[in-house]
C-alpha cells in the first residue's frame, strides 16, 4: 500500500445522497439566486441543413511525441487550497495591459458576494498570481429555469468580449447565448437586451479562439470563435442531443456585436481553404468526435457513456505554430491539435483521472483552457485551467480546493525524426532517460512516478470505477530507442483486482501506432490471477525493436477490472525474444526457400509467399488457425516429403507440440505430435539431429542445469524426448542449430553474448551431442541477432550476426568443419533498427541468402542474395508481408 495514499476502501464507498445526486462536475445549488433580470423569449432555432457528408471521428494526432499533464492543480489565484468559493469555468484572455481577464460562474470571485456570474482580473504569473474583482452585471437570462454561465472571452484592441449562455439548473441544456462587450476592462458591460445572439440551442456554447496578448497573433482582422450546439458537455439525461460537433465562426474585429456580421465555416474548397457563409444553417463542423467514454461504471448514479466534446478552449500556440483545443468529460481531459483554426483536427491525448472521489493530489476537472499568457517561450510548457465542484462527487461538500482559477502544468514535446543510437547495455534502464513520460490507462492515486523510481515495494493501480477491457502501463519518449526487454513488478493485490486476467503483452510505439512486439517470451509465466503478486517480477523479452514508446497491455482482472504496478523497467541488453537462429522454409518443395508469417493473436492465421527466385509472389493464407499468441512457431520437414511443415510449441504448463504438414499449397490442420516438450521458459528449435532426412525438435532448458533435450521424428510424431546434453546454453545465451561439420547431422551452437561474445559448438553423433567447444570469440555481442546458414554453399553451416542498429551491418564467420573462421562484414546496410532478419536459399543456388521483414504497416520484405563471399544489393521482394507483431520466417 502506498505510504502516502489514502485508504483504498473509502475510495469505493459513497454516501447514499452523493450516489443518487446529479453528478454534473459543474453542479451548483439551484436554490441560490441566479440573476435580477427577467427571462426573455428565445428565438426559434434556424433550420439546419443536413446535406453535409457524414464525418468520421478524428485520427490520432502525430504532432507531439510526449504529453505530460500534472495529476492535480498546484497554482491558483490567489491560491489553490484556500477553500474559498471563488467559482468555476474561468474563460479568459490576455489584454493589452498585460493582465488576464476572466469570468467565473457560481462563486464569489475575488470578492465576498456570491453571483451566478462575475468578471475578474488576474495579475502576475503562476506562483505569484493575484485576483481583482470587477463586476457581476453582465448578460441576462433568456430562458426560465436557467442560470447565466460564461463560456468564452476575447481581448481585442483593448476591449473585452464575453460569451454568456443560458445553462439549465441541471446542466443538461443550453438553449441561448449572447455576447457582451466591455470598453473599460470589465467594469461595465453592454449587450443586446432584447434577444440573445444565438438561440434554439444552436452555437450556444461559444469559445473565442485565444490569439495571445490583445489578439496580436491573429492572422487577419477577424475574431474567431468556436461553438457547440445544445449543451456545454454531454447531456446526462439526454434532454438535448449530446455535442459531437465543433463549429467555427469569425467576425470582423469592429463588428463582434453585430450578429449579422458573423460568418460560419461551411466546408472547404478544393485547396482546403474554408468557405465562409453568413447563413448559420450552412455551417459544417470543423471537428467531429462521436466517441463515448466510460460506457459502463460500477457505482450507481455516476455519469457514464459520455461524449467527449465540451466547453473548454482553443489557444494558438505561436512558438509551435499549433492550435490546441482542450476538452473534457466527467473523468478525463481530451486534447486536440490542428495546423489551422479549421483543421484538420486530430485527437492527440486523453488524460484519465478515474472515478470519484478525487483528492487534492489527483483530480481532473471541467472547463479546460490554456491561458496564452502562460505559454513558455518555446511553446512546450503551458498552464491548464480547470475546476472541480464540491457538489458532484469529485470532492466532498465544502471542499473548494480546485473551485477557483486553478492551474496545473501541461508539457508538450513536438515529435521529431530520430534514429535510435543506444547500444546494448543491460544496465541502462530506459525508463530513466531524460524526457521520459509515464503513460497508463488511469491512476488511482496519481502516483505514476512510482513505477520508475526503483522502489519495488510501492504500489499504484488503475482502479477507476469503470468496467474496462484494457489496461496498460508504459512510457513515451521524445526520441526513439532500441529495446528488447521489459521488467514488470506487480503492485498490491486486492480482493476485487490488481492483476491482468488475459492477453498480457508488450507493445512499442512506432510511427505513432502501438504495435505488438514479435518474439515475446515471459519468465516466469504470468499466472493471470491474484497469485501474480503482490510485488512479483516478470521479465518480458522480445525481438530487438525500435520505438519512441513501450507499454505492457492486457485485459484487467478482478470484479472491478483493474491492475497494479510497482515498477516497470525497459532495457536493450543481451539476447531476448524468440531465439530463432534459423529453420528451413521451403514450404512448396521446389528447392527454393519461401517466407512464412504467423499472425498470432486470436485469429492465429498463417500466410506464405513462395519464392520464384527473384521475388516472393502469390502470397496467401495457408492455415486459418495455428500458433496463437504465447506459442512458438517454426518450420521444418518433419515427414520427409521435402516440403517444410509448420510447427508450434504451446510452451506453458501443457507444453504440447503441434505440426501442420505442408501440402505444397497450404498447411493442413494441426495435429498433436508431442504432449510434453519445451515447457514455458525453454527455447525450442528444429533440426535433423540423427541424419535420417526428417527434421527433429530440440529444447534448451536454459535453467540452472541448462540441459538439452531432443525428440526425434518418425514421420508421424515425435518420440519421447531424451537428454542429449547436460549443460549447454544457460540463460542469457542465444542457442541455435546447424550442421557445422557437414555430416548431415545438425549440431547445436550457442552465442554467449556478454563481453566475451564467445561461440560454442557441440557436435551431434546421431544419439547425443558431444562436449561443448569454444570455437570463436568476439562474435554477435550484446543485442545483435545471430543466425545460422550455409552462406558460401560448401555444405557446412556458417554463422551470421545482424547488428540490427543504425549501422545495419551483417557479419559472417564461415565454418571450416571444426569451428568458425574468416570473420567479415558481408553487408553494410541491411535490416536496421526494428527490422527482423532471417535466412534461406531463396534463389536455389545452394547458398543461403538473407531476408529482412521491416514489420511496419508498410510490411516490406527485402532480400540480399549471397555471392559466396558477400551479400549483394538489398532488393524488395514483397511489398506487403509480415505486419507488426507477427512472427515471420
Amino acid at each position: 500500500m502506498p505510504r502516502s495514499a489514502p485508504p483504498r476502501r473509502p475510495a469505493r464507498v459513497l454516501s447514499r445522497a452523493l450516489a443518487t445526486a446529479s453528478v454534473a462536475l459543474g453542479m451548483v445549488l439551484t436554490a441560490l439566486p441566479s440573476s435580477t433580470a427577467a427571462a426573455a423569449p428565445v428565438p426559434e432555432p434556424p433550420t439546419v441543413r443536413t446535406s453535409a457528408p457524414a464525418l468520421a471521428s478524428p485520427p490520432a494526432g502525430d504532432f507531439f511525441s510526449t504529453v505530460s499533464v500534472d495529476p492535480a492543480a498546484s497554482v491558483g489565484a490567489p491560491a489553490a487550497g484556500d477553500n474559498k468559493n471563488h467559482g468555476d469555468l474561468w474563460p479568459n484572455c490576455w489584454a493589452d495591459d498585460d493582465s488576464v481577464y476572466t469570468a467565473y460562474g457560481d462563486g464569489v470571485g475575488f470578492g465576498d458576494v456570491y453571483s451566478d456570474i462575475g468578471v475578474a482580473k488576474v495579475s502576475g504569473m503562476p506562483g505569484g498570481l493575484t485576483g481583482t474583482q470587477l463586476s457581476t452585471d453582465v448578460g441576462q437570462i433568456w430562458s426560465e429555469g436557467h442560470n447565466r454561465k460564461p463560456t468564452g472571452m476575447a481581448c481585442v484592441n483593448g476591449d473585452l468580449y464575453l460569451a454568456v449562455q443560458d445553462l439549465a439548473h441541471d446542466f443538461n441544456d443550453a438553449p441561448a447565448a449572447t455576447i457582451a462587450r466591455s470598453t473599460d476592462k470589465g467594469r461595465t458591460w453592454t449587450w443586446d437586451r432584447d434577444r440573445p445572439m444565438f438561440g434554439g440551442g444552436v452555437f450556444t456554447t461559444v469559445m473565442f479562439l485565444d490569439y495571445g496578448k490583445n489578439y496580436a497573433n491573429a492572422p487577419d482582422d477577424y475574431v474567431y470563435a468556436y461553438g457547440l450546439d445544445h449543451n456545454w458537455r454531454d447531456s446526462f439525461d439526454d434532454t438535448v442531443p449530446d455535442p459531437v460537433d465543433l463549429y467555427l465562426a469569425r467576425v470582423h474585429e469592429n463588428s463582434v456585436m453585430d450578429e449579422n456580421a458573423w460568418q460560419y465555416a461551411s466546408g472547404t474548397d478544393a485547396s482546403g481553404n474554408p468557405v465562409w457563409s453568413a447563413d448559420i444553417s450552412r455551417r459544417q463542423p470543423v471537428l467531429h468526435d462521436d466517441r463515448r467514454v466510460y460506457q459502463d461504471v460500477f457505482t450507481p448514479g455516476r455519469a457514464r457513456n459520455m461524449t467527449v466534446l465540451g466547453q473548454g478552449g482553443v489557444v494558438y500556440n505561436k512558438p509551435l505554430n499549433r492550435y490546441v483545443y482542450t476538452s473534457w468529460t466527467e473523468y478525463t481531459f481530451e486534447f486536440y491539435e490542428s495546423p489551422t483554426p479549421w483543421g484538420p483536427w486530430k485527437h492527440f491525448a486523453t488524460k484519465d483521472f478515474g472515478g470519484y472521489p478525487w483528492t487534492h493530489t489527483k483530480h481532473g476537472g471541467y472547463a479546460t483552457t490554456i491561458p496564452s499568457k502562460y505559454i513558455s517561450a518555446d511553446g512546450k510548457s503551458m498552464w491548464l485551467q480547470s475546476n472541480v465542484c464540491p457538489c458532484g462527487g469529485g470532492y466532498p461538500a465544502g471542499d473548494h480546493w480546485a473551485y477557483t482559477f486553478s492551474l496545473r502544468k501541461l508539457r508538450l514535446e513536438p515529435r521529431r525524426d530520430t534514429v535510435p543510437d543506444n547500444t546494448a547495455d543491460p544496465n541502462r534502464n530506459l525508463a530513466r532517460e531524460p524526457g521520459t513520460v509515464p503513460v497508463q490507462r488511469a491512476t488511482h492515486f496519481g502516483k505514476d512516478a512510482y513505477y520508475a523510481d526503483g522502489n519495488r515495494d510501492q504500489s499504484e493501480d488503475d482502479w477507476n470505477d469503470e468496467r474496462k477491457t484494457e489496461s496498460w502501463w508504459g512510457y513515451t519518449w521524445p526520441r526513439q530507442y532500441m529495446m528488447n526487454k521489459v521488467t514488470y513488478t506487480t503492485g498490491d493485490m486486492f480482493a476485487d483486482g490488481g492483476w491482468f486476467a488475459a492477453d498480457l503483452r508488450v507493445q512499442v510505439r512506432r510511427d505513432n501506432r502501438w504495435v505488438d512486439v514479435s518474439g515475446q517470451r515471459v519468465g516466469p509465466d504470468y499466472p493471470y490471477g491474484s497469485s501474480a503478486g503482490p510485488h512479483r517480477t516478470y521479465t518480458f523479452s522480445f525481438d530487438p525493436t525500435a520505438g519512441d514508446g513501450v507499454r505492457i497491455v492486457g485485459r484487467p482482472g478482478g470484479d472491478r477490472t483493474f491492475t497494479s504496478i510497482a515498477e516497470l523497467e525497459v532495457h536493450y541488453g543481451d539476447a531476448g525474444g524468440l531465439m530463432l537462429g534459423g529453420s528451413p522454409t521451403d514450404v512448396t518443395g521446389d528447392g527454393k526457400d519461401d517466407i512464412v508469417t504467423f499472425t498470432r493473436g486470436s485469429a492465429a492465421e498463417v500466410y506464405a509467399a513462395p519464392s520464384d527466385g527473384t521475388a516472393f509472389t502469390g502470397g496467401g493464407k495457408w492455415n486459418d488457425h495455428f500458433a496463437p499468441a504465447g506459442e512458438t512457431p517454426l518450420t521444418g520437414d518433419f515427414n520427409g516429403d521435402d516440403k517444410d511443415d509448420a510447427i508450434t510449441f504451446t510452451q506453458g504448463s501443457t507444453a504440447d507440440v503441434y505440426v501442420a504438414p505442408s501440402t505444397g499449397t497450404s498447411f493442413a490442420t494441426g495435429q498433436k505430435w508431442s504432449d510434453h516438450f519445451a515447457p514455458g521458459g525453454e527455447v525450442p528449435a528444429v533440426g535433423d539431429f540423427d541424419g535420417d532426412g526428417t527434421d527433429d525438435i530440440v529444447t534448451f532448458t536454459q535453467g540452472d542445469t541448462s540441459d538439452v533435450y531432443v525428440s526425434l521424428s518418425d514421420g508421424t510424431s515425435f518420440a519421447t524426448g531424451g537428454k542429449w546434453h547436460d549443460h549447454f546454453a544457460p540463460r542469457g545465451e542465444f542457442p541455435a542449430v546447424g550442421d557445422v561439420n557437414g555430416d548431415k547431422k545438425d549440431d547445436i551452437i550457442t552465442f554467449t553474448k556478454g563481453t566475451e561474445a564467445a561461440v560454442y559448438v557441440a557436435f551431434s553423433d546421431g544419439t547425443s551431442f558431444g562436449p561443448a567447444r569454444k570455437v570463436l570469440t568476439g562474435f554477435s555481442p550484446g543485442a545483435e541477432l545471430p543466425r545460422v546458414g550455409d552462406f558460401d554453399g560448401d555444405g557446412r553451416d556458417d554463422i551470421a550476426s545482424f547488428t540490427a542498429d543504425t549501422a545495419a551491418e551483417v557479419r559472417v564467420a564461415l565454418s571450416d568443419g571444426e569451428g568458425f573462421v574468416t570473420k567479415g562484414v558481408w553487408h553494410e546496410a541491411f535490416s536496421g533498427p526494428g527490422a527482423f532478419p532471417y535466412v534461406g536459399d531463396f534463389d536455389e543456388d545452394g547458398r543461403d541468402d538473407v531476408v529482412s521483414f521491416d514489420h511496419t504497416p508498410g510490411a516490406d520484405v527485402l532480400v540480399a542474395l549471397s555471392t559466396g563471399t558477400a551479400f549483394g544489393a538489398s532488393r524488395k521482394w514483397n511489398d506487403f508481408f509480415g505486419l507488426p507483431g507477427e512472427t515471420s520466417l
